[in-house]
């Protein structure tokens, strides 16, 4: 057995997300039913983990917005199941916040082949994690979270170890206390959802945490840079006729204007939401809401105010 792999066992039975539940060991043998309750009792412990770190997820949210509100952008970096969600959550906000593809980026260790299979060695490597950030041209502008379950993964740590000489924002979402990636990034989260119900498969309660912070990342940051107006998403991009119906359903949900106006204004404002929003509330035509929003940097109640 070589050194390296050594140190590498030794490393990881340290970790909770490895750590062997010998209650469970016997789980094959269960009825089916008496494993899906098993399983849902486990899920159910992620939220109270989250929980524990809103104040973490809270502060690296509002640094986050202040850098994208000046042109930065929001990079997930991370290998394995744990890239593969940042890819995910990234390839959500085009569609459901109007953001441009380069605004929020998902890098996973091998490349995009790696979404659906395995690159081996990839994770390895720090030196890859520096070089994808490279190609982005990453600027101090730019925030980059590193995501890995264990915390050790080295190309997350080497992004965020990179990100950070260059002067960018760094986030390191893991779910084991004390962890390398944490110490690496400025903003350490550090949700600890405890041993799985299959030894290792950090796919299961530590993925889920990692998509439940995933999601208040880009969806709490996106309310701050003013993407939506309440709770409605007034920059969704009306790409298939079920957002259409959406968009329509959104401006009357937001006005409450008749279904003959609601259209005319969508027309007018070529099917921008916000714009045809602004058009009924404020009683303006879409050049001058158009306008107002830019005025506002895209902050629709800052464009109503802006009326009187």
């Amino acid at each position: 057995m070589s050194s390296t792999y050594s140190e590498l066992q030794a490393q990881l039975a340290t970790l909770t997300t490895e750590a062997f539940r010998p209650e469970l060991a016997e789980i094959d043998q269960l009825p089916t039913l008496d494993i899906a309750r098993t399983m849902n009792a486990e899920d159910r412990t992620v939220p109270a983990a989250v929980a524990e770190r809103l104040p973490a997820i809270a502060a690296a949210i509002d640094a986050t917005a202040a850098r994208m509100a000046r042109g930065g952008r929001l990079i997930y970096a991370g290998a394995g199941t744990a890239g593969r969600l940042g890819v995910l959550d990234a390839s959500e906000c085009p569609p459901t916040f109007n953001t441009d593809p380069t605004e929020v980026v998902g890098l996973i260790a091998g490349g995009p082949s790696a979404m659906v299979k395995a690159v081996e060695g990839a994770e390895d490597s720090r030196e890859l994690a520096a070089a994808d950030l490279d190609a982005l041209n990453l600027t101090a502008n730019d925030t980059v979270v590193g995501i890995s379950a264990s915390g050790r993964t080295p190309y997350a740590i080497g992004a965020v170890e990179h990100a950070r000489a260059k002067g960018a924002l760094t986030i390191g979402l893991s779910c084991n206390a004390d962890s390398g990636l944490g110490a690496a990034a400025e903003h350490g989260i550090e949700v600890v959802t405890g041993p799985e119900l299959l030894t290792g498969s950090t796919r299961l309660k530590a993925g889920t945490a990692q998509k439940l912070v995933l999601n208040m990342i880009s969806t709490i940051t996106m309310i701050r840079l003013g993407k939506t107006y309440g709770n409605l998403m007034v920059d969704v991009r009306a790409s298939n006729e079920k957002l259409q119906a959406r968009s329509r359903r959104i401006v009357a949900l937001a006005t409450g204007a008749p279904d003959e106006q609601i259209e005319t204004s969508l027309a007018a404002a070529d099917g921008e939401v916000k714009t045809a929003i602004l058009m009924i509330l404020a009683d303006i035509d879409a050049k001058s809401a158009d306008q107002r929003l830019t005025d506002s940097q895209g902050h629709l109640r800052a464009a109503l105010h802006a009326q009187s």
